[in-house]
């Protein structure tokens, strides 16, 4: 007789269910993650890559009106990661969540094919574009605001997610799935980022030079295929059920907190848990330590705070040392996060404003080739995924036979490096845009002779910036934040660059206002020969000085490596 049928029923209803949950997760899972983000990416970026000068000759838009629509996408698209955390903690779960934003992207990228295929959905091109009267109706723009809405909002439930998702599929537990969990933050980068050189190279190439239509219904079949896939490789991912947004309870926490402001530090001050794990009654523990502000949102002054289960009545009086502690997480990490803005604005600006230089600079080579100004961005790319595959493949093996240990460079190192090659981009940038602009006057001409190669190391060094400090702060707020926290801190992440697209919108209205006021703008016009826009890239430069210094005396102490367990090279 088998003795399997002798098992008792709940025996192998678990055994059933522990064979299930060993065959879904791991690198089976990750590789339609990895698929899903990069069609998703490959998408995106194909627009974001492109949309300066899209808007500029499709829409006849220019100077600092076109700057704002860019910086306040990008920092909606990052801004409105924060809800879609929040969406996926509480209600969907990060599958849902993942599944309905691409269907978004998909539908707002239908909705920007659609302006380049229609012809009246646009206005009409200006053949002179320093002097065009044709500008969009606001009809035409709340065209092309739904696609970019749509867009900003798939990107919003899909970047604080994708990242948490692909590490719910390792068990962090062991040994084998912290060291999956690391290969996976690199490749995972990696991955996206060599699809978008190989397919952004045909795409941009096909909407400059050989048609928008084709060049954008590409990138719609994209999300088309990223939806597709993700959907396909359901049966293999391990799935988190929503167990509440962390979001809400840091406002609880903050709330309750400041309800008991008054509260002073005892002997024998009781704090609330929550409920037990064992599904017993509520326990509680005794402080004998310093009061801290946060801590008092879980203080019990009052025994009626409780019901007769021993749990809370009112969450926004009395929360659970747990809530307190994930509010502090959050603190935690924020030092290091303020330093992500200045770097985030740095790789913003260039894919806005170094496309604009681009457009004005001498691109063709031979007879008759033209590079598309979109091609820019992908240098920033390439420069990211060489650095990243010779650092894995080739600089670690060597270094791990010199020293005999598998050593890496600190989260502090990489940050550091980083902002030091963003203060050298923005005075290679700036210094370059003296000599276009100035080599364009002199040749009264609306694009300077100075050739579009020359925009290289600007942008090497804004790949290497991002694949030192981006990286480096993505692995920080992953590895500080615990494992029910991950969508937190891809929306977090997010949010660094969304704040920084916001600054940037603001600092540049300043000085367009500013500066008009003292005779000539320095960005205002759609001519970028009638600006000043070296000063501008001067000054981020030295907002870049400034996070330097904040970060190597202040913010640097925020970084703890012993969690890394000496790995850090």
């Amino acid at each position: 007789m088998d003795i399997e049928s002798l098992s008792p029923p709940v025996h192998q209803e678990s055994r059933k269910q522990a064979l299930l949950k060993k065959k879904r997760g791991g690198w089976r899972a990750i590789k339609y993650i990895i698929a899903n983000e990069s069609f998703e990416k490959l998408a995106s970026m194909s627009l974001i890559g492109n949309l300066s000068v899209y808007l500029t000759t499709k829409y006849n838009l220019g100077g600092v009106f076109l700057v704002n629509i860019i910086n306040i996408w990008f920092g909606s698209c990052n801004f409105l990661s924060i809800p879609g955390a929040f969406v996926s903690d509480a209600y969907l779960g990060r599958f849902w969540t993942l599944l309905l934003g691409s269907i978004a992207s998909f539908l707002g990228m239908g909705v920007m094919a659609l302006t380049a295929a229609i012809p009246r959905l646009r206005p009409e091109a200006c053949n002179d574009p320093t002097n065009c009267s044709n500008p969009p109706a606001k009809w035409h723009l709340a065209v092309l605001f739904s696609s970019l809405g749509l867009l900003a909002i798939g990107a919003g439930a899909i970047r604080p997610c994708n990242i948490a998702f692909g590490a719910d599929q390792f068990d962090t537990g062991t040994k084998k799935g912290k060291a999956q969990l690391e290969t996976f933050f690199n490749w995972w980068y990696f991955s996206f980022t060599v699809a978008l050189v190989i397919a952004l190279t045909g795409v941009v190439y096909i909407q400059t030079n050989i048609s928008w239509v084709i060049g954008f219904v590409i990138p719609t079949a994209c999300l088309a295929l990223s939806v597709t896939t993700f959907v396909i490789g359901q049966h293999t991912y391990i799935c988190q059920k929503p167990k509440g947004s962390v979001f809400a309870d840091m406002v609880k926490v903050i709330a309750a907190a400041s309800k008991k402001r008054k509260l002073k530090s005892g002997e024998g001050v009781s704090f609330y848990l929550g409920p037990s794990t064992d599904g017993s009654s509520t326990t509680l523990i005794q402080n004998r330590q310093r009061l801290g502000f946060f801590d008092k949102a879980a203080v019990i002054t009052d025994p009626n705070e409780l019901n007769d289960e021993g749990k809370t009545k009112n969450n926004w009086r009395l929360c659970s040392l747990q809530q307190v502690k994930n509010l502090k997480c959050v603190t935690a990490v924020l030092p290091v996060w303020v330093t992500g803005i200045a770097c985030f604005m740095l790789t913003d600006q260039q894919n806005i404003y170094g496309i604009l230089q681009a457009i004005q600079m001498e691109k063709t080579f031979g007879h008759n080739f033209n590079v598309p100004a979109g091609w820019m961005n992908l240098v920033s790319m390439i420069t990211l995924a060489i650095w990243i595959s010779l650092y894995e493949c080739v600089i670690l093996p060597i270094a791990r036979q010199i020293t005999g240990r598998k050593q890496r460079l600190t989260m502090k190192q990489r940050i550091q490096i980083g902002i030091v090659m963003g203060i050298a981009c923005m005075i290679v940038a700036g210094f370059l845009e003296k000599d276009r602009r100035a080599s364009a006057l002199k040749n009264g001409s609306f694009v300077s002779p100075v050739s579009i190669v020359m925009l290289l190391p600007q942008f090497v060094l804004a790949g290497l910036t991002e694949a030192f400090s981006a990286v480096a702060l993505m692995e920080f707020l992953t590895v500080k934040m615990p494992e029910h926290m991950r969508a937190v801190a891809g929306a977090i992440f997010f949010l660094s660059s969304s704040v920084a697209s916001y600054i940037c919108t603001l600092l540049i209205n300043v000085i367009d206002k500013v500066t008009r006021e003292e005779g000539h703008s320095w960005l205002g016009d759609k001519d970028l020969n009638k600006n000043r826009l070296e000063n501008y890239f001067f000054i981020i430069g030295g907002i870049q000085v400034v996070n330097l210094i904040y970060f190597r005396f202040f913010a640097s102490r925020f970084v703890t490596e012993k969690e890394k367990d000496n790995r850090d090279f």
